[in-house]
């Protein structure tokens, strides 16, 4: 309820409401929430969120005076947004004349303007408190009488000036990263001082240093890091093996990407007397070289996951142990934790045990080769590949009538040349190859997550859970009035309802919007994240669920091996206090949204580049986005996203409809919507700001 006033408040900073408006407002109806909201609005006047005005409420949006601090956050148009310290103080504007010398993600002192009557809060910025960013990285360019760099991040509206005396033997055209930056008035460019040359613009070391660097990714590991890694035993001991369930006459094998390095999952199948099957899910186990506290350990949890960008690995941990020792590479004795599972062939758990184990992959296979052993019924371990994916699919099938959200994200694959510069773009296709490992990957964290529950009043264990949160109400409400526009049904009431969103899922499946209502409904939900509570992961409709089968490569995977190896033992403690996990949680999910964001970027750097020699050419696209000053809109071959400016649609003045996802002619009526397909033609690809602009193709 607070977070639904709070809400609610904002969104209507200037205005004042009486307890039964709000009551209407919100849809509430019952006697019970009336008396709630009642209850929230006396908590929240209490503390100062709101002030009232006779029997109404409006939030307290001023401080005390008319100076506060906050988070300077620009947008790439110009203007920006301070998100103030206090946090009952909504949102500050800041123009672009009236942000001062501050930079993206500043800390910032800023004096408000008197409120206008129908304007949101607007100041100015007056004093920069602390910098975001020491270090800033750009090309390094060469003008009549001065050297500069453009910022790479667009964030930056600035170019920085550097002196000649400061340029530390670089040169025009190399990729640099500048410190030292003085930035005293607004009426000068900011200048600096280059730190270090990473290589010249464009060559793949200087791309992957410059995207570490930008998202503060740890790319080296230290001296000390990599000698206790070197000094791990890699001889596996007799008494070792003793205490370990021997696999290693199974027939277990790998299944990963073709340029996969990094192997910490296999599987293997047998057909029991009574019929059923017994399933071997076999993880690396990474927490038997990798003790709690050492090194290696600590530079883990700094990095908290690899980082996947295109054509290069940052490993979480060192290539010894990530692509060597720990790596269930064939025809080699590992170490593994593995989950045995006793199924019927309905996909019905039977039963299931954790066990510390030895195994030796009798095969590497990838994605391609199972695809082609599913289709043809030939190929090595054939029987087992088939009664593996009819396993599969009988599992997916009753997780989706359980609640799962079968999601379409298309992603897109390069093939690189030996610079690293991308020769081709596909889109990836998912199969039944991708879809058979993903589902026992699934059952295997389901099932450690149910086995470990927290809270329970009978054998309550502190744990880490992967949880994903209902959908906010408000969000849905917008989902739902934009497929609407579309033609498509879905009653926003019923957004707690995974299977409700399958339902539409499934009813734009190969449509022309079937991309874009998916992406608009990811976007409609919260992200998953890691947590010590459960509460559940809405999209994949399971109560219970952790990260258990990637402990090469991500953290919070590390940490729940341990976790179940002490519960495993009997033990009613851990070596992690409560608090210890929270911030491990945070921490994980924090390094999880910085690599996304990075791997996002690696991507759009490849996109543009794979087509700056494609200028004049025409695509396939859909419309991914729609503003006032354009179009946005993602080719359908390889995903990349440009903007078709309204100056460039020709035969009429285009006025933007908000509620229908529009661009609508004045005069011609003609319409360009969210989710529409065009033929385009693109017209420029600036890898300098990563931007594609392109124009309409009649």
């Amino acid at each position: 309820m607070k977070k639904k006033v709070e809400s609610f408040f904002k969104s209507n900073p200037g205005s004042a409401f009486k307890n039964k408006e709000i009551a209407k407002r919100l849809e509430i109806r019952d006697a019970e929430d009336y008396a709630l909201l009642k209850k929230t609005l006396h908590k929240l006047l209490k503390d100062e969120f709101l002030f009232r005005k006779g029997k109404r409420y409006q939030i307290n949006l001023l401080p005390d005076n008319n100076h506060l601090r906050g988070k300077f956050n620009i947008h790439p148009d110009g203007y920006g947004f301070v998100v103030p310290n206090r946090k009952k103080v909504i949102h500050i504007f800041i123009a672009e004349r009236n942000i001062g010398t501050a930079f993206d993600g500043d800390i910032v002192e800023v004096v408000l303007f008197a409120k206008q009557k129908g304007k949101n809060l607007e100041g100015q910025i007056t004093k920069v408190v602390e910098r975001k960013r020491k270090e800033i990285i750009g090309t390094l360019q060469k003008s009549k009488s001065f050297y500069f760099i453009t910022p790479d991040d667009l964030h930056f509206q600035r170019d920085i000036y550097i002196d000649e005396s400061n340029l530390n033997d670089a040169k025009e055209g190399d990729k640099v990263i500048v410190g030292d930056i003085l930035w005293d008035t607004s009426m000068l460019n900011p200048e600096g001082v280059v730190l270090e040359v990473l290589g010249k613009k464009g060559s793949k070391i200087s791309e992957v240093l410059s995207i570490t660097r930008e998202y503060n990714i740890p790319y080296k590991f230290s001296s000390k890091v990599l000698k206790e890694c070197e000094d791990i035993e890699i001889e596996l001991s007799d008494a070792e093996i003793k205490r370990r369930a021997d696999f290693r006459d199974d027939n277990i094998f790998t299944i990963d990407p073709v340029d996969a390095k990094d192997f910490d999952d296999a599987l293997s199948v047998k057909i029991l007397e009574n019929g059923n099957l017994n399933i071997g899910v076999h993880i690396a186990d990474v927490s038997h070289y990798v003790e709690k506290d050492s090194a290696p350990d600590i530079d883990a949890k700094l990095r908290g996951n690899s980082v996947y960008l295109v054509g290069e690995v940052v490993p979480m941990l060192p290539e010894n142990l990530s692509n060597g020792i720990c790596s269930l590479v064939p025809n080699k004795d590992r170490l593994t934790y593995s989950v045995i599972f006793e199924l019927t062939k309905r996909g019905k758990v039977v039963s299931f045990e954790f066990v510390k184990s030895i195994i030796n992959s009798k095969r590497r296979f990838t994605y391609e080769e199972v695809q082609e052993i599913i289709e043809t019924g030939k190929g090595d371990f054939s029987d087992e590949i088939i009664l593996l994916n009819n396993l599969a699919k009988a599992i997916r099938k009753k997780r989706i009538k359980e609640g799962s959200i079968e999601f379409h994200t298309p992603e897109v694959v390069f093939e690189l040349d030996s610079d690293g510069k991308p020769i081709n773009a596909v889109r990836k296709e998912l199969k039944e190859s991708n879809m058979l490992v993903e589902e026992f990957m699934l059952l295997a964290n389901r099932t450690v997550a149910r086995n470990f529950l927290w809270p329970n009043k009978s054998n309550g264990k502190s744990f880490i859970y992967r949880i994903h949160e209902k959908p906010d109400k408000d969000k849905i409400k917008e989902f739902a009035r934009f497929v609407k526009t579309l033609g498509y049904s879905f009653n926003p009431d019923s957004f707690s309802d995974s299977k409700e969103i399958q339902r539409l899922i499934n009813q734009v499946k190969n449509s022309e919007e079937d991309g874009v209502i998916n992406e608009l409904a990811i976007r409609s939900m919260a992200k998953a994240v890691y947590s010590i509570k459960n509460i559940g992961h809405f999209g994949l409709g399971f109560k219970h669920y952790t990260h258990f089968t990637s402990p090469i490569r991500r953290y919070s995977d590390l940490i729940v091996h341990r976790l179940v190896y002490s519960y495993s033992q009997k033990k009613t403690r851990t070596d992690y206090s409560l608090e210890q996990l929270r911030e491990i949680s945070d921490h994980v999910s924090g390094c999880e949204r910085n690599a996304i964001e990075a791997e996002r970027h690696s991507v759009k750097i490849k996109q543009v580049e794979y087509l700056q020699d494609k200028v004049g050419e025409i695509f396939h696209a859909v419309i991914s986005g729609v503003t006032y000053y354009g179009i946005f809109v993602e080719i359908t071959d390889i995903l990349a996203e440009g903007l078709i400016r309204v100056r460039d649609l020709e035969g009429d003045f285009y006025v933007y409809d908000e509620k229908k996802y529009s661009l609508i002619g004045r005069y011609n009526k003609k319409r360009y919507r969210l989710g529409d397909k065009l033929l385009v033609k693109l017209v420029r690809a600036d890898l300098g700001k990563y931007e594609l602009d392109f124009i309409i193709v009649e």
